[in-house]
């Protein structure tokens, strides 16, 4: 039986170096993307390949559309070389942080968020189409900050609500591939997203930790093994729907 190749977008770093990690420990091979840590995404591959996994990373931006086409080119060419045509898993993954007060945020800005949080997962899934098999799982990566609210993440959090409905629409028009398309979103977590606050703000982390019904913050570990979770096979009657992993942040 041949192992299930999923991809994941920004998978050098944080979240998504630690999905990539969980998937490999249950027996996927991998393909992430990186923009420009080129060094980082090379050892996030000897890790996969260190727990017996085959990784390939491939440089992406995920803003620029136009550069799709090729991108779809060398991954063919990545999963010829394995002797596969097909995806099992996408994990749309690849995010930037911005943190600015609604009456403060910037049509720059503003544009930024749409062109990596919302576009991409739309037009690259799009893209893919194609490279999926049949019965494959494709999880949209969204944000608590989509069901709470907090100053300074109106932009960044209204991405993540029109990823959400996104999922629900792929599920609908996708099902008569057997694909299913499911949201996961994280609670606030230790890792170097949006400068690190979390993770270097004792305060913050404190509070967080307070307002948390595990009482504490996430690890970029939790939200790997909650990807892991997601793509089983066991969870495949599960589609459209939206999963928090927040350890009960504000329940």
């Amino acid at each position: 039986m041949t192992s299930p190749i999923t991809l994941i977008t920004g998978g050098s770093r944080g979240l998504g170096a630690q999905m990539a990690l969980a998937l490999a420990r249950e027996g996927h091979d991998i393909v992430f993307t990186y923009r420009e840590a080129a060094a980082a995404a090379d050892a996030v591959a000897a890790q996969i390949q260190a727990l017996g996994r085959r990784a390939l990373a491939l440089r992406l931006e995920v803003a620029d559309v136009a550069g799709y086409p090729a991108f779809v080119d060398a991954l063919t060419q990545g999963l010829a070389a394995w002797g596969a045509t097909r995806l099992e898993g996408l994990v749309n993954n690849a995010g930037m942080g911005v943190h600015a007060m609604f009456a403060d945020t910037t049509p720059a800005q503003f544009d930024a968020l749409v062109a990596v949080h919302l576009k991409a997962p739309f037009f690259l899934t799009q893209a893919l189409l194609p490279l999926l098999a049949d019965g494959a799982s494709v999880l949209n990566i969204s944000s608590g900050l989509a069901r709470f609210s907090l100053p300074g993440y109106a932009a960044y959090a209204a991405m993540k609500g029109g990823v959400e409905v996104l999922t629900r629409y792929q599920a609908r028009e996708l099902a008569a591939r057997g694909i299913r398309v499911n949201t996961l979103a994280p609670g606030a977590v230790a890792t170097d997203f949006g400068g690190g606050a979390v993770r270097d703000n004792a305060e913050l982390n404190r509070m967080v930790a307070s307002l948390t019904a595990l009482g504490r913050v996430g690890e970029a570990e939790d939200i790997g093994g909650a990807v892991a979770a997601l793509m089983r096979p066991g969870a495949g009657w599960i589609t459209g729907q939206r999963v928090e992993a927040s350890g009960g942040m504000f329940l």
